[in-house]
């Protein structure tokens, strides 16, 4: 048996997978179950795991792989969706945009030389790849050296984690936040502060689709 807040996470988890093939960020899961802190979310996610319902994929943030849910909520026409892991030898190519900053905002998108991506990691739209610069993202699970795989899009929601370019000049990875006409930009590292702009001043350059760890 799940409790209320185990099952209403699961469905949660499922439907961003459904729907995007990407799992949810803690912040978002806390929003959308209206928990207080991500610790709340940390347990809920070990419970679900110990009961064999999701699992964490290693190597990669973000990644949560949906092993069953309650017949109740399963989709008729089709079993839930996973998270897919991509063979091996089936890869695309998309272009490597330099170096991108996880603390404080560095020089804009530059480079373009190819880079080789597990076709399975890749939805819908066009992408491009970036390496993580900083270590103000490290709750989320993105690292220093990490490589992020990113969508093309020009709106974010609030929760997303983008690339945000600023004043047409520096590009940061943060989390997304509207405050009327103000863009806050959020660390995900306690030792870091809040970024706020004016609207004018913040352009969406994507949104995080995946991540790439090398060891």
């Amino acid at each position: 048996m799940l409790t209320a807040k185990q099952h209403e996470l699961l469905l949660f988890i499922n439907t961003r997978l459904n729907e995007s093939g990407v799992s949810p960020s803690f912040d978002e899961m806390r929003e959308a179950l209206d928990l207080k802190s991500k610790s709340g979310v940390h347990r809920l996610i070990s419970a679900l795991e110990e009961r064999g319902f999701i699992r964490r994929l290693p190597n990669r943030a973000r990644a949560l792989e949906i092993l069953k849910v309650p017949e109740s909520a399963a989709p008729a026409a089709h079993a839930p969706r996973p998270v897919i892991q991509a063979a091996a030898n089936d890869t695309i190519e998309i272009p490597m945009h330099g170096r991108i900053a996880a603390g404080t905002p560095i020089e804009a998108l530059q480079g373009t030389e190819g880079f080789a991506v597990p076709a399975a990691l890749l939805g819908p739209g066009e992408h491009y790849a970036l390496e993580v610069s900083g270590d103000s993202m490290v709750e989320e699970g993105i690292l220093d050296g990490d490589f992020a795989l990113i969508r093309k899009v020009d709106t974010a929601r609030d929760g997303e984690i983008v690339v945000a370019l600023i004043d047409n000049e520096e590009a940061t990875l943060k989390t997304y936040r509207r405050e009327g006409r103000t863009i806050r930009l959020d660390p995900a590292n306690a030792r870091y502060e809040p970024q706020r702009y004016d609207e004018g001043r913040v352009s969406i350059q994507g949104r995080l689709a995946g991540l790439i760890r090398r060891y």
